[in-house]
């Protein structure tokens, strides 16, 4: 839900085809929300109400999607540090474990084969 207080208006003349309405009145419609940084220009209409009217709808449309982009980004990291942190199978433990066993035996070999150099 947006609030008036947090969203500077300003209203500009609008450029391109309206003819003699666009050209002596400020018809485009600049909002900015604070707390996001959002901003929207609004110039699809000929009057500045109806521009403004989209302008309202068309910011909150992307306010709404900023936080539901958020929310999803929240949700993804919480459910990876949640896979991250549950119990490994057994079956996986012994292969690790296994793993890190035949790497040191080759690490083994290595210094015997080094001393027997020296």
């Amino acid at each position: 839900m947006l609030h008036k207080e947090d969203v500077i208006e300003s209203f500009i003349k609008s450029q391109g085809p309206g003819g003699q309405n666009v050209n002596k009145t400020a018809t485009c419609v600049h909002l900015r929300h604070l707390p996001t940084g959002i901003e929207v220009k609004c110039q699809a209409e000929r009057t500045q109400a109806q521009n403004r009217k989209l302008a309202w709808q068309l910011l909150d449309s992307k306010v709404q999607a900023k936080n539901l982009k958020e929310l999803a980004e929240e949700n993804a990291r919480l459910e990876k540090l949640r896979r991250q942190r549950r119990a490994k199978p057994r079956s996986l433990k012994l292969k690790i474990l296994e793993a890190k066993r035949k790497q040191a035996q080759k690490k083994l070999l290595r210094q015997k084969i080094r001393h027997i150099e020296e």
